[in-house]
């Protein structure tokens, strides 16, 4: 073995978990091809690496010669494909499943014939006799050179050359080309070495793993600890991404501790396992490091966002969990949010949770993570940004109704989007009788904001009711003031100014409350409904307007 990989070898027996990722990279190919040629079965051949680089990456430190690591790793990937010959226990994917995943790669009947193909080639390599069919496989799966089949294999290079020469013969020219095109285009994906990481440091059902910076799991991403001393697996979901290789994630039941330094798989899947009402009240005061923020405690933070400076208003130091209907917008509020707020000096722990996947629109970061790329230009982590930190849990199926976000008591805050406001084309989508703070009281915020604020889920509340049909004059002025107070929550933000061709607004708590009051008072009936709509200040819109 080479002097350069022997050294990765003993990083990585010292816990580099670079270094054990670029061995894997050296030498995963082989690997597969060594258990493809035992199982004869691509998902399995898959799995048995997987379990293979696993198992190595735990029993690496009681590896005394690291010259000896390709064929100590060879005899790893041999025992685990034996003990899935013999146990049967790892299954691979149904037909019928893979064909009901969307796919732009070729028809039904062109899979098929394809399936037939590798078949036929994996039967074809399966009539080898033993001594030829492994250097066989590891030649053909991803060109492994002689040098490293024999290192891999523990035989001499002109070993190697007579049997891989004795395969060809045997293997008929067509069957040859067939052979190696159905073997190379069913290696192992590029990103295999990547999805291999180490558990750092276990909190309650809290963990942090770390994994190559350069290729992390992403948001809401399935990992698998392997717990060996147990022989279990732990499932867990990343919630966060503070930077520095680390990502944070959770597991959704209870867990006895896990030991320190345990391999963790990334599934390269997004978790389908919802965050349930009562793990997540069990959750937040482990991630955001307190209970609750008492009344007494923590004063409401200015975001120059009307609707929830108004309606919900943030705590310095408290929480906020931000929830609603897929396609709400529910990131870009977040988003600008941290915008708004990671500069200041009182922390605010944000929890987004993110609604199941619909039929529609499949699970993928496009569940609302609209301006990533602009963020992590601006030294977004996914994680902790300044004074606030996000963490990112997958939801329940089923409507976020008022009465279910009120049961999230471990949060100060709630934040309820609502996709109905987003055909209205009222951005931040905002629902105000859905949403509440702690800090919305009198001893808070003070009576008159308050009182205001009551006056406006009452109005709103009229608004939407299905008789709303007014009766009288007085009903009809009340239900248009009503329409202006909606309309005058809606308001451009600086991180969509690239799609709104708007720039951001930034109204301060006393306009914000000074605005609706007066919309109320009836100070602006001079005005149509519509002049209130994604704008400023009442002062902005005045301006506009000439009045």
């Amino acid at each position: 073995m080479h002097v350069e990989a022997e050294a990765l070898v003993r990083l990585a027996a010292e816990g580099d978990v670079k270094a054990y990722v670029e061995l894997i990279r050296r030498f995963q190919h082989l690997a597969f091809g060594s258990a493809l040629a035992l199982v004869h079965d691509f998902h399995q051949a898959e799995d048995v690496v997987q379990e293979a680089f696993l198992a190595a990456w735990s029993a690496l430190p009681s590896l005394a010669e690291p010259a000896a690591f390709p064929g100590w790793l060879r005899g790893i990937v041999r025992h685990q494909a034996i003990r899935l010959v013999r146990k049967k226990h790892l299954a691979a994917l149904p037909l019928t499943e893979a064909d009901e995943v969307p796919t732009e790669e070729p028809s039904q009947d062109d899979r098929l014939a394809l399936r037939q193909q590798a078949w036929a080639a994996l039967a074809t390599i399966a009539e080898l006799p033993s001594a030829l069919r492994e250097p066989a496989t590891l030649f053909y799966v991803h060109e492994c050179s002689h040098q490293d089949i024999a290192a891999f294999l523990g035989l001499s290079v002109a070993t190697v050359n007579n049997r891989l020469h004795a395969a060809r013969t045997q293997l008929k020219e067509g069957m040859l080309t067939m052979v190696t095109q159905t073997l190379q285009s069913h290696a192992l994906p590029d990103d295999f070495a990547s999805r291999i990481g180490r558990l750092v440091e276990t909190r309650g059902s809290v963990i942090e793993a770390l994994f190559d910076p350069a290729s992390l799991p992403d948001i809401l991403t399935e990992l698998v600890i392997s717990d060996e001393p147990n022989r279990r697996a732990v499932s867990v979901q990343v919630i966060q991404r503070p930077g520095g290789g680390i990502v944070r994630a959770i597991t959704t039941s209870p867990i006895d501790s896990l030991p320190r330094g345990s391999t963790v798989l990334s599934s390269g899947r997004h978790t389908d396992q919802a965050v349930t009402s009562a793990v997540f009240e069990r959750l937040v005061p482990l991630l955001a490091g307190q209970p609750p923020v008492a009344r007494k405690q923590g004063q409401p933070l200015e975001t120059g966002i009307k609707v929830i400076d108004v309606m919900c208003p943030l705590i310095g130091g408290g929480s906020v969990a931000i929830a609603g209907d897929l396609g709400a917008g529910i990131t870009v509020v977040m988003e600008e949010i941290v915008r708004r707020l990671s500069s200041g000096p009182a922390p605010v722990s944000m929890f987004v949770v993110m609604p199941p996947p619909s039929a529609d629109r499949p699970r993928s970061l496009n569940d609302g993570f609209s301006h990533a790329e602009e963020l992590k230009k601006e030294g977004y982590s996914e994680g902790t940004v300044g004074a606030v930190q996000t963490f990112f849990v997958r939801g329940e199926d089923g409507p976020w109704t008022a009465e279910r976000l009120a049961a999230l008591a471990a949060v100060d805050v709630v934040i309820r989007l609502s996709r109905d406001l987003g055909r209205a084309k009222i951005y931040p989508t905002v629902d105000v009788l859905a949403s509440r703070s702690r800090a919305l009281d009198a001893l808070t915020v003070g009576h008159d904001h308050a009182e205001l604020a009551e006056r406006i889920r009452h109005a709103i509340t009229m608004l939407r009711a299905t008789d709303a049909q007014p009766q009288s004059d007085a009903d009809r002025v009340a239900l248009e003031r009503a329409r202006k107070v909606q309309n005058f929550f809606g308001q451009p933000f600086f991180v969509a100014e690239p799609y709104t061709k708007r720039p951001g607004s930034y109204v301060s708590r006393a306009d914000a409350l000074r605005g609706c009051r007066e919309i109320l008072d009836g100070s602006h009936d001079d005005l149509p409904p519509e002049v209130f709509h994604f704008n400023g200040s009442i002062g902005d819109i005045r301006s506009k307007l000439g009045t």
